[in-house]
């Protein structure tokens, strides 16, 4: 069974589809219909409504909005659900509800409720934020009538203060009623159709009696084949409630990241030991996308035009590969095997990603090139990291996504490159004729081959300007070029 609040009410399902989502259920089932469907497919966030949460230690509440649209029932468990009809009480307006009415910031209204649940969610987990803490909580909303600027400033207005609603007037009992319902062990999680481990056994278990049910964790990506491709899928493995799979850990030597980890749970201890990843990071789609994509999915479903695996191949990741009773590492480089491929042997899921930290002498950069700034798929994805030692060049680690069948690497340029003095301008040059000839991308949509290799060029060119000692490359490339 799945047990959770719906505002204050106790909600207990014994049985529910593998494939019905959060968004069916809020409005078919409970019939609260404020919740919109725009694009089905978690990028319009007409859909979002808000996941409260206990925070780490228990001892306050995290607000986290969703796409609902494609967000499965098992990512409530545990949790308080919160939709736009609760926000109001006794007739009066949230603040960030009046906030909005006072600025002016809805014509139409469809994508209203939504905006206002992100609203509703920097309210709660930020005190007086600025302009780009907005833009960041409203990252994955759109709207087509207004344009954004009194969204925006209705935002800044509702978020001033402290939060002073019925929801942290209730903060303490929902704390205690959440902690019960963590707490409560009869029965096993999920339904006949999803299944919800709580343990590698359990989840071994499950693998073993579904052999072909799918695994999901945030469900951002499997859940278009739901929505778009309108496909009934009568098993699912959920990993939600295996805690063992969540969190980060510093290591010595490394970052361990349970492969279950959302992306924005995983952002602040990424970022503390690779700051360096700040804007592939925050353009990873949008915020209500990281609070439920996970980086071990983002991996295994070995898209070629997935943000993070060129970042891990570059930096020399390891997968920790489990089947309930021994786990095998793996590099990450030698994972991917084809379009959409992978080493991944029957009854086996990634448990971790274990990342090693960066040399002193490392110099590192990604960069992510789409039509869109967030929200939206790589046209070209490039990750740089190199090691320069007294002005040597002597190790050179890459990742490219959107140039090839499968997130890759180029080893000719690491060959031609080890043994150079960096700062001579050769390195630019060689890296530049590499790179405009490593790859056969396809024409897509998005960009046409020719554009994709040249990019990849210049993205090379861009890296070794933004790398060197100040005043020395201009020097050099001119008096090549003399």
């Amino acid at each position: 069974m799945i047990r959770f609040l719906i505002n204050q009410e106790l909600v207990t399902l014994s049985d529910s589809r593998a494939d019905l989502t959060l968004l069916q259920f809020i409005r078919e089932h409970r019939k609260l219909t404020g919740t919109k469907e725009g694009c089905a497919a978690g990028d319009c966030g007409a859909c979002t409504l808000v996941l409260a949460e206990l925070s780490e230690d228990g001892t306050a509440m995290h607000y986290r909005t969703v796409n609902s649209c494609i967000t499965l029932m098992s990512a409530v468990q545990g949790k308080q659900l919160i939709a736009v009809e609760h926000l109001s009480t006794d007739g009066q307006l949230h603040p960030v509800q009046q906030a909005l009415v006072d600025h002016h910031g809805s014509q139409c209204g469809f994508c209203t409720p939504g905006f206002i649940m992100s609203m509703f969610a920097l309210y709660h987990n930020a005190q007086s934020p600025n302009r780009d803490d907005v833009l960041h909580a409203l990252s994955g909303n759109l709207c087509r009538c207004t344009g954004y600027r009194p969204i925006i400033d209705a935002t800044l207005a509702a978020c001033e203060g402290e939060p002073n609603d019925i929801f942290k007037q209730r903060e303490e009992e929902t704390i205690t009623r959440l902690k019960a319902l963590n707490e409560q062990t009869e029965g096993p999680l999920g339904s006949s159709q999803l299944l919800m481990p709580t343990s590698r056994e359990a989840l071994a278990t499950a693998i073993a009696q579904n052999p072909h049910a799918p695994l999901v964790a945030g469900c951002t990506d499997l859940g278009l084949t739901i929505t778009q491709q309108l496909k009934d899928t009568d098993t699912l493995i959920s990993l939600s409630g295996i805690n063992a799979l969540k969190g980060c850990t510093t290591l010595e030597h490394s970052l361990l990241i349970g492969a279950a980890t959302a992306l924005s749970d995983l952002t602040h201890p990424l970022l503390t030991q690779f700051p360096q990843l700040a804007e592939i990071i925050t353009r990873f789609a949008s915020l209500p996308i990281r609070n439920q994509a996970t980086l071990g999915g983002n991996v295994a479903n070995a898209s070629p035009i997935g943000d993070m695996p060129p970042v891990l191949i570059a930096l020399g990741a390891q997968l920790h590969i489990d089947n309930g009773s021994d786990v095998r590492i793996v590099p990450i480089k030698e994972f991917f095997t084809g379009y959409r491929t992978t080493t991944l042997k029957q009854g086996e899921w990634i448990s971790a990603i274990e990342i090693p930290f960066l040399a002193p002498h490392n110099k590192l950069a990604a960069y992510k090139i789409s039509k869109r700034m967030e929200d939206d798929i790589s046209a070209v994805c490039a990750v740089f990291n190199i090691t320069v030692v007294d002005g040597i060049v002597t190790r050179v680690q890459s990742g490219f996504g959107g140039v090839a069948a499968t997130p890759a690497t180029s080893d000719e340029l690491e060959h031609a490159l080890v043994g150079k003095t960096w700062c001579d301008a050769e390195c630019l040059t060689i890296g530049k004729q590499i790179l405009a000839n490593a790859f056969t991308p396809i024409d897509d949509v998005r960009a046409s081959a020719e554009y994709r290799n040249t990019v990849l060029s210049n993205l090379w060119h861009r890296f070794y300007l933004e790398h060197q000692a100040k005043g020395t490359i201009e020097t050099r490339v001119v008096a090549q070029h003399a």
